[in-house]
Order: structure tokens, then sequence, then C-alpha cells
């Protein structure tokens, strides 16, 4: 059994909420205020959710929890349009940290399709 802090998609995840709080913290009250409460909620919420369901020791949860980050994942990548929008973000930033949320989604979403898959394993085929 793998431990957590082994699933790639979960590595990634820390780093794409770390990533987006050190964009962030630059911007002013206002900017944080409004967009940047919403956009580091929603990026750390991706890996919050994916440790929350892997705890959970039960294949059901577990998809469900990452149900949740997939939709955090695109919650995110919503609000970093708005950023870039809105010239919080540049250009490049937004367009390297939307590759890594797509890549991301598809891992996740390939994680998806294998739990439960071994049904000796409760959580998940965990390889």
């Amino acid at each position: 059994m793998k431990d957590l802090e082994d699933l790639e998609i979960y590595q990634e995840s820390m780093r794409i909420g770390e990533v987006v709080w050190s964009l962030v913290e630059e911007w002013s009250f206002f900017e944080k205020k409004t967009v940047g409460d919403q956009v580091v909620r929603s990026a750390d919420s991706v890996a919050a959710n994916l440790a929350e369901g892997y705890g959970r020791y039960h294949f059901a949860d577990n998809r469900r929890f990452c149900y949740y980050s997939r939709g955090s994942l695109r919650e995110t990548l919503t609000w970093l349009k708005k950023a870039a929008n809105r010239s919080l973000i540049p250009e490049n930033t937004f367009k390297e940290l939307e590759d890594s949320i797509m890549t991301l989604r598809k891992r996740l979403d390939a994680y998806i399709k294998s739990i439960g898959r071994n049904q000796n394993t409760p959580n998940e085929a965990r390889s």
C-alpha cells in the first residue's frame, strides 16, 4: 500500500497549490480579497480532497472525494483564467498553470478509473 505522499497526483496538486499561493501573495488587498481568496481555496482543495478520500479506506468514499478534487481543479482553472483576464498574472504563467492543470486532470481521471478495481484492497488499487 502506497502512502499518500507517494501519489504523483497528490504531489502535483500540492505543487500547484504552492505556485498559486506564491502568485497571490504579491497581489494588492482588493485582488487578494476577491480573486485571490477564491483561487487559493480552490487550488488547496484539490490536494485536501485527495487526502481526505485517501484516508477513508473505502474505494467508494475515495472516488467521491476524487470527484470533489476534480471539481476544485476545474474551479482553480476558472479563477486563474479570471486572474489572467484581469492582468493579475502574466499570460505565460497562466498557460503554464493551465497545462499543468490539464495534465493533472487527465491523470486524476485515470486514477479515479483505477479506484476499486482491485477489490482485495479496500481503498483502491495502489501501485
